[in-house]
This record gives C-alpha cells, structure tokens and sequence, in this order.
C-alpha cells in the first residue's frame, strides 16, 4: 500500500539568509520526521522529501508562510516505503551546478512550454510556426540510460557543469530549430534554455516540470522508458510508480 507521499519541487529566487533558513527548514522537518534532501543557495532552494502525507504537506505549508516560496507547486508521488534514509539541509554554493555565474534564473526565466503543447508539437513535428521540433536531454548519461524522449539530443555529460561546453560543441545541431530543452524535474533544463538563448538560439523552451510533470499531465507520449529519480526508488514509469523493487527500500 503506498503510504508515503514523495515530493520535488524548486524556486530560483534570492535568498540571503541562508543559514538562517537551513536551521529554520532542518528544524521543521525533523519536528515532522520528514527524509529526504533540501539545498539552499543564494540562487533558491531545492528539495525532495518524503513522508507521511500530513508531515509533507505541513512543511510544504511551512515554506509557502515565506513571501519568497508562496507559489510552490510540488510534484507529488507515491511509494509503500520511505526512499531516503536521513534528513539532510545544506547550504550550497547553487542549489544546481553549473559553474556559469550569469546564468540567474531568478532575474528571468527562458521560455516554458507545457507537457500538453510539447506533446502536441512532437506530434504534429514542428511548433506552431512551423519550425522544426527537437528535445534535448540536459540529464547526465547515466540518468539518460533509464529512458528519454524518443530522438532527443543527448551529448553523454557526465555532470551538468559539462553542459555549457557542451552546447557550444554541438550548436549547430541546434540551429534553426525549436529546442525543447528538459531534465527530471525543471530545475536543470532553466538554466540549460538561459544559456542556450544567450548563445544565439532564439527558439529555446524549458520544459515546465521536468519529465515527471510530463508524465503527469499526458503519460509517455513520444517517451521511451523510465526517469531516474535521486532516491532508492531509482527510477519512475510514466504513470509515477517505482521501477526499483521496493522491498529493499526498507532495508
């Protein structure tokens, strides 16, 4: 029986008092017994927690009480066993690395598209102005392994600080067309769509929630396997149930 709720979600927004939420956001979710993993950086926050549905959505309270995360919208899942085994709350230099300083989402975002116009432009092959479609995988190879988007460009990184060197080596693969740039949960792929449209690309989209709101919204259309997912779970089909076998989540 899936008892345990797990959820993701991130926000790029100044935050200064870095030390000061880390203690306030470690205290709360130990008060609730939550696991899981919360980065703060002056860039924002990012977190997976799981627990009791009561326990999450009481933190996920907690937070939006904080003018800067009011519009929090988790993304939630299931499992019959808790997928992490202890509390971690850390400071970071970015709650993502990509060891590109101009790159600030918080002073604005890159275009989104959402799952069901990202579906209907694979589709129909092209966006609504007729420009070809392609996706890029921003995920790390091993992570990529797991499952993607069918034909999506994947330049086997092995860690997101590869990306913008990357993306210079292959900009021409790019060019003319209309990038649906996408990671696990949104937080890579806004950076990602940043720099590819400081690099000259002018039809670059993030897409909004990662694979796992994809798979919410619309399935595995024009997706082919699972999504890696940093827990014991290992990895989530299209309907959001782990793959990993649960009854070594426990152990």
């Amino acid at each position: 029986m899936n008892t345990i709720l797990n959820i993701s979600t991130y926000k790029f927004v100044p935050v200064a008092d870095t030390e000061a939420l880390r203690e306030r956001c470690l205290n709360k979710a130990q008060a609730l017994e939550l696991k899981g993993t919360l980065l703060i950086a002056e860039e924002g926050i990012n977190l997976f927690l799981a627990g009791t549905a009561q326990a999450v959505r009481s933190f996920v309270a907690f937070l939006q009480e904080d003018p800067r995360f009011a519009d929090l919208q988790p993304k939630e899942s299931w499992s019959a066993a808790q997928p992490f085994r202890k509390m971690l709350v850390k400071v970071k230099r970015e709650i993502i690395r990509m060891n590109h300083p101009t790159i600030q989402p918080a002073q604005g975002r890159a275009p989104a598209v959402d799952a069901h116009t990202a579906k209907r432009w694979l589709d129909q092959g092209h966006d609504d102005q007729g420009r070809p479609v392609i996706t890029l995988d921003t995920r790390n190879a091993f992570e990529v392994d797991y499952g993607t988007f069918e034909g999506a460009l994947n330049w086997r990184i092995t860690r997101f600080s590869e990306f913008p060197e990357a993306a210079q080596a292959h900009k021409a693969a790019m060019q003319d067309k209309t990038v649906i740039s996408f990671c696990t949960g949104g937080i890579r792929c806004e950076k990602a769509a940043i720099y590819l449209r400081e690099m000259g690309l002018s039809s670059v989209y993030q897409l909004e929630g990662g694979i796992l709101k994809y798979f919410e919204e619309v399935g595995n259309a024009h997706y082919q396997g699972g999504c890696f997912v940093f827990d014991e779970r290992e990895s989530l089909a299209p309907d959001l149930s782990p793959t990993a076998n649960e009854s070594t989540l426990s152990a």
